[in-house]
This record gives C-alpha cells, structure tokens and sequence, in this order.
C-alpha cells in the first residue's frame, strides 16, 4: 500500500506536473508510478526531470547510467528502482542478465565500467567521503573528472529516486525485483 499514492492520471495530477508527465508518456509510451509520485509535488517532479534530462546528455553512455543505477539501487535496498533499471537495463540498453546481476553487486564485465561501479558503490556506502585511492583508481580506468562528477550526479539522481520509492512505498509497475540487502 503506498504511502504517498501516485496521481491517478495525467490529468488528475497538479497542472505544474501535467507539462513534465505528458513528456515522459510521450518518451515511454506510459507514465510509471515513480514519475505519478513526484507528480504530487510539480517542483520535485521538474527537478528530477531537468536533472535526468542533463545527465543523459552528458558523455557516460546508456550502458554505464543503468549500470550505475542498479549498483546505487541495489545498494540502498530500492526494489521500485531495482524493478525499473533491471527492466530499463535489458529491454533499452541491452545489457546483458549477466551483466545485469553484476551492476547489483557494483561490478561488471568491462574493466572501465567496472571501475565507475566500484566508485559508485563506495560513494554510496562512504556518503561520498570517498578516499584518494578510490579517485585514483576511478582515473586509471579512464574516467577524467568531468567523468567522475557524472557518476556522483548519477549516485546522487539515483537516491533521490531510490528515496522517493522508499517513502512514497511506489507500488512496482515493472517486473518485481527483489533487493538482495536488507535497506
């Protein structure tokens, strides 16, 4: 049962909010209950959109975002954003099961992508007090600082999401993934 219900539809969320939903159903074909939730507070929901809609065209690719947000949801505990990216993950980005499985435990096959997950995972756990080992290692793999603030942009999108689902209780609208970690 959620807590902080999803908008009923488009047109029963706030005005403010009708502008930014009407532009994801257009995007996805369909408004899932995360963006029905922030639709409850207009500026919420511009804020994650603006943000989202950055960061997507910044230069980390497809891959490397949903790897990112299912380390980051995985390692908060968030099934809603779990459910979302394993499906976003497979169907969009092609990442593999394999792969998939992987981004949970923040790691993956490709060294360089590898190497962003680790950091993503230790800003994380460390609330951002990352260590200069953890920097360096991140910029040997290849990741220049512009880079390496995207994966702390995409850390910090990816709680705010993971956050939102926690409170709201988002009922799941995409297949049910399981969080292997208790939150």
């Amino acid at each position: 049962m959620p807590r902080i219900a999803p908008t009923a539809s488009i047109e029963a969320s706030p005005a403010a909010a009708q502008p930014g939903l009407k532009a994801v159903n257009g995007k996805l074909g369909s408004v899932p209950n995360l963006f029905r939730v922030l639709a409850n507070a207009p500026a919420a929901l511009d804020g994650y959109l603006g943000f989202s809609g950055a960061l997507g065209a910044g230069t980390l690719d497809i891959k490397t975002r949903e790897a990112i947000a299912l380390t980051v949801a995985e390692a908060n505990g968030c099934g809603y954003c779990l459910a979302a990216h394993s499906y976003i993950a497979a169907k969009m980005a092609k990442i593999s099961a394999d792969d998939i499985a992987k981004a949970r435990t923040g790691h993956a096959s490709d060294a360089k992508t590898d190497a962003a997950l680790v950091f993503a995972k230790k800003i994380v756990e460390a609330r951002g007090h990352v260590a200069e080992s953890d920097l360096a290692a991140v910029r040997a793999a290849g990741f220049d600082n512009a880079a390496i603030l995207e994966i702390v942009a995409h850390v910090a999108l990816n709680t705010l999401t993971n956050y939102v689902n926690e409170v709201a209780a988002t009922p799941v609208d995409f297949p049910a993934v399981k969080p292997s970690i208790a939150a």
